[in-house]
């Protein structure tokens, strides 16, 4: 019996379109609320609730400085993806250091899209001045810390009841890469002196 690969009896589900990876603008503000709601509404992607109307995550957008990029991941003309980066901290000291968030439509989950954002974040943290990223996990988000873990994060340790959501307190997993060679330390740990 022949098979048939397309429009026959063994077609599965099209592989989608390549992914296309760029600079988030306000027009993308819409797309961007309703995949950052939609994780809220899981309970163990972030801390924060929602909702995220477009109105709110355009200014969201425009209210970010230089060093706090955000991209957006694309199949054909559907926004299927956005991540970040932030500054960690205000004080000098740590300007080599951002903060990453990845998000994905839950529809999307498991098709290599999250992978493909945080590769594409790596890649461009440098060109923003960063050396260092840190990521803040919820324990229970096992795809976000496996993620992490394949991206060569290694976990750092983790905040006790560092916020609360949903009126408990919850507790956050920090997970760490170096970007650049970095003195002092080897394989991400501190040296003795």
């Amino acid at each position: 019996m022949a098979r048939h690969l397309e429009g026959g009896p063994l077609d599965s589900t099209p592989v989608p379109a390549p992914l296309v990876i760029r600079r988030a603008t306000a027009r993308d503000a819409g797309a961007i609320g309703a995949i950052y709601d939609e994780a809220a509404a899981s309970g163990f992607a972030t801390f924060a609730t929602g909702p995220h109307p477009e109105a709110e995550r355009r200014s969201w957008l425009a209210g970010r400085g230089e060093r706090a990029p955000v991209w957006c991941g694309l199949l054909g003309d559907e926004v299927v993806a956005w991540s970040a980066l932030a500054p960690f901290s205000h004080r000098p000291w740590y300007s080599g250091v951002a903060e990453y968030t990845v998000y994905v439509a839950a529809a999307r989950h498991g098709t290599g899209i999250g992978r493909r954002m945080l590769e594409a974040l790596i890649g461009e943290a440098p060109s923003f001045g960063y050396w260092k990223l840190v990521g803040m996990i919820l324990p229970e988000n096992a795809a976000g810390l496996a993620l992490a873990r394949r991206a060569g994060f290694r976990v750092v340790g983790t905040h006790r009841a560092h916020a609360r959501r949903d009126g408990r307190w919850r507790d956050v997993t920090i997970v760490e890469l170096h970007l650049a060679p970095h003195a002092g330390t080897e394989g991400g740990g501190l040296t003795e002196s």
